[in-house]
């Protein structure tokens, strides 16, 4: 491959710490194009192994945008089986990693094995080595960052919540940036895999320049005008914060672990309040304009990542807390510990509703604390996640979790697209694979009802078509609220010289979506999964004579769920069929490698 992909990935051996290089042909990369697609590929033959069995790969993907002049194309995708939930695990993940990693000159890392000793994997263009991490094993993550994060490289690294088998442990990257759900952190511990190092310093060649440049400027072009993005309450000034206000507004800010959708002080601990106390400053990842990672500017939390929303609304409102400056340092542990914030919030709202407690608040700090090193039996058993607390306390509904994800802070009854997209994520709980946030509250790219499933069923299908293919470019998806995948077209084009339109990227995505319902049905997942907790079928929310927040209708919601699985080419059990996957070309691979 001579424009936008490098054509090598690594391949790591921990077992034998033997390193070797894999050239992908370039059919496969037009099939795949990279990131998560690519990430699939190679975890597909793999996927019904146990999560920690050594054979398991951890892979790191770039698209073939990253380090090009295509805005917000930093990203990368890590990618196994998930120690959490049993299912595809994919993070895409922002900072540095994906960036330098490409200009190292690789697209890709291929990681199996376990090592007899902790290990760092520390790449310099094409310097690739193994090192004894001894020293830093049991290390929090900060330390890993002060002593390894110089001279331009990007550093990832799991802390001792990874070390100490947290079944939602994060892979933290360059300080500020996480791959933090499914728990993609324990999988790299299991292999006495502490941390990636990477720098690199070549150019990415691109097929035309000129071409490129112009869809950069249209994309710059239609962001500059989005409000969401970058107008004076949008992302860019407040981070994702700024929608605080907003779903507590639309009353589906999820209180008291979803038992209410609205949080009387949520108007005192909003971004506005967080810019008042500590005057952020704007952060971002590799390439990105709109900057929505915000560091505190000034006080003893100077420096400082600032909490995003999820975490500011679970670990406000789902735990009943109005102290933000405990929300700031239950992110700050978290991050130092490497633990998913919304796994964490929610699984400590699950402890609150079954142990009784009203206020976590005065030892929420000693509980994360334990948590992150396992210290006490209490601690192991949050660490294990919602699903398995609420299942051995014998209150199994007091979990609010989808395939034993946590759900993150939209409450599905405010918004019924957001209820058909968490059902059916292929990951579990997740408001991104499909993220009807868009258009059912921010409008964007048109305005729909948010208390209908009407058309919902197309329109999940083709979120996450679109989301599969962003996530494989490697792009980011909040550019989505402005941009379209006609401009990412464009860009993909000039950089590859791969004609393709829109709905060339569309189709790609659908193969790339299709192949993760393959592998989690080869694990045993059907229309069991995809579902809700009952709790959001039995009980309202907190709306007012304004803002009904009813009950979802079971029926309706089962109806909609049939759509979609005749729409996706799923048979009635929510499975592949051998017509589709034969359509799609996604017969049995050989195994990778």
């Amino acid at each position: 491959m001579n424009h936008g992909w490098t054509g090598k990935v690594i391949k790591v051996d921990l077992t034998a710490g033997t390193i070797s290089t894999l050239r992908p042909s370039a059919e496969l990369y037009r099939k795949f194009i990279g990131g998560k697609g690519l990430a699939g590929h190679f975890l597909r033959p793999c996927i019904t192994l146990p999560w920690d069995h050594p054979d398991m790969p951890i892979l790191l993907f770039t698209g073939p945008l990253v380090g090009t002049a295509a805005p917000t194309s930093g990203r990368s995708t890590v990618m196994s089986r998930s120690p959490l939930t049993g299912t595809v695990a994919d993070c895409s993940v922002g900072g540095r990693l994906g960036f330098q990693l490409k200009r190292a000159g690789w697209d890709g890392i291929i990681i199996t094995g376990r090592s007899p000793f902790p290990r760092g994997l520390e790449i310099d263009n094409d310097a690739v080595r193994l090192v004894d991490a001894t020293a830093h094993w049991g290390a929090t993550t900060d330390v890993v960052f002060a002593e390894l994060g110089d001279g331009g490289r990007s550093v990832a690294a799991v802390g001792p919540a990874a070390e100490n088998g947290v079944a939602f442990a994060s892979l933290m990257v360059d300080r500020h940036h996480a791959a933090g759900r499914t728990g993609i952190g324990c999988c790299f511990a299991a292999k006495r895999l502490k941390y990636l190092a990477i720098h690199g310093t070549n150019r990415v060649p691109v097929f035309d320049r000129g071409e490129l440049l112009a869809a950069r400027e249209e994309i710059m072009r239609l962001t500059a005008a989005s409000p969401v993005l970058m107008g004076q309450q949008g992302f860019s000034c407040f981070g994702t914060g700024s929608i605080y206000d907003l779903m507590d507004s639309r009353r589906m800010m999820p209180t008291d672990n979803f038992r209410k959708t609205h949080f009387d002080r949520a108007g005192e601990l909003n971004a506005h309040a967080y810019r008042e106390a500590y005057l952020p400053v704007k952060h971002g990842c590799m390439g990105c304009h709109i900057r929505c990672k915000k560091i505190a500017g000034r006080g003893k939390r100077k420096g400082a990542s600032m909490p995003e929303f999820e975490t500011m609304s679970h670990f406000t409102a789902l735990l009943g807390n109005t102290d933000m400056e405990l929300v700031m340092e239950a992110n700050r542990v978290c991050n130092l510990y490497g633990m998913d914030t919304i796994s964490t919030a929610a699984t400590l709202a699950c402890y609150r509703e079954i142990s009784g407690e009203t206020d976590l608040s005065p030892h929420l700090l000693r509980l994360l604390h334990e948590t992150g090193t396992g210290s006490t039996s209490l601690g192991r058993e949050l660490g294990k996640g919602s699903r398995a607390l609420a299942r051995d306390h014998g209150k199994p509904t007091a979990s609010m979790a989808v395939k034993g994800l946590e759900l993150p802070a939209y409450d599905p009854r405010g918004a019924y697209g957001m209820s058909l997209a968490y059902a059916l994520s292929t990951r579990g709980g997740c408001h991104l694979r499909a993220y009807p946030v868009s258009h059912e509250i921010l409008r964007k790219p048109v305005a729909t009802d948010r208390f209908t499933f009407s058309g919902k069923a197309r329109i999940i299908k083709i979120a996450e078509d679109q989301n599969g293919v962003v996530d494989s470019l490697t792009a980011c998806k909040f550019i989505f609220f402005a941009a379209g995948l006609e401009e990412y077209a464009r860009a993909y084009t000039a950089v590859t010289g791969v004609a393709s339109s829109a709905q060339d990227l569309l189709e790609i995505g659908e193969r790339i979506y299709y192949q993760e319902r393959i592998m989690n049905a080869r694990n045993g997942f059907s229309a069991a999964d995809d579902d809700l907790p009952a709790r959001f079928f039995e009980e309202a929310g907190s709306g007012g004579t304004a803002v009904p927040i009813g009950p979802l209708d079971r029926r309706a919601f089962l109806e909609a769920r049939a759509k979609y699985y005749r729409i996706r080419g799923l048979d009635e059990n929510g499975l592949p069929t051998e017509e589709k996957i034969r359509q799609l070309g996604l017969e049995e691979n050989e195994r990778a490698g």
